[in-house]
């Protein structure tokens, strides 16, 4: 699995990733059948970072409504990566 399939995409606009940013955590959306070995091998080669901590959790898939029906979305997993002291990883660019 590739470093770009690996990470989906990073959870930046919640209240926990904006309350955990101060911790130097960061949290992604990344594939389901990634184990923690590559999701960290994957941040460090795309962010050029050094990666301390991997915590993964499978968000299960809730309840919705699909006309008159009901359907359950898929679940999907995220994981709370903690950079060294030092690192950052920046989403949104000051200069543009």
């Amino acid at each position: 699995m590739t470093p770009e399939q690996t990470i989906d995409k990073p959870i930046i606009l919640t209240e926990k990733a904006t309350r955990i940013r101060g911790e130097n955590k960061v949290i992604f959306k990344v594939a389901r059948k990634a184990n923690k070995i590559q999701i960290r091998d994957a941040i460090q080669k795309l962010f050029d970072v050094t990666v301390t901590d991997v915590n993964t959790i499978v968000m299960r898939g809730k309840e919705r409504r699909m006309g008159r029906g009901h359907a359950r979305l898929q679940n999907w997993k995220k994981a709370i990566i903690t950079l060294k002291e030092g690192d950052s990883i920046p989403f949104f660019d000051a200069s543009e």
